[in-house]
């Protein structure tokens, strides 16, 4: 699992911790039962403060992305599928209104869009 942080980003830096590992949980390259780096290990690895390592933990877990165990560390948690389907739809939302945009600019129609679509789902 590789982080890369930017200091270019508008998102706080245990925003993009917590959005990385979201997404590698989400895409299934981290799985369930798998084990996160300590929270130590990870800010030294990012050279970062533990406490902001810690907080995108603790969100994580807040949103049951993963579960700690006293001792042991944190786990990827039992993919709530439910969860998952709506993070998806939250994306493609973003890209539906991403693409209303540009089409306006672009003098679309309603019509043109979904028979760009059709070619492309042709193209699969």
């Amino acid at each position: 699992m590789d982080i890369v942080l930017s200091n270019m980003s508008n998102q706080p830096i245990y925003g993009q911790i917590y959005t990385q590992i979201k997404n590698y949980i989400i895409s299934g390259e981290l799985r369930e039962g798998d084990m996160l780096p300590s929270i130590r290990a990870l800010a030294k690895d990012l050279r970062i403060s533990v406490i902001t390592t810690k907080r995108a933990y603790d969100e994580l877990e807040r949103d049951g992305y993963i579960y700690t165990v006293a001792g042991k560390g944190c786990y990827v948690a039992e993919k709530n599928t439910e969860l998952i389907r709506e993070e998806h739809l939250k994306r493609i939302e973003g890209h539906l209104r991403e693409i209303q945009r540009l089409a306006k600019v672009c003098n679309l129609s309603h019509d043109d869009i979904i028979e760009m679509f059709s070619i492309i789902q042709k193209e699969e």
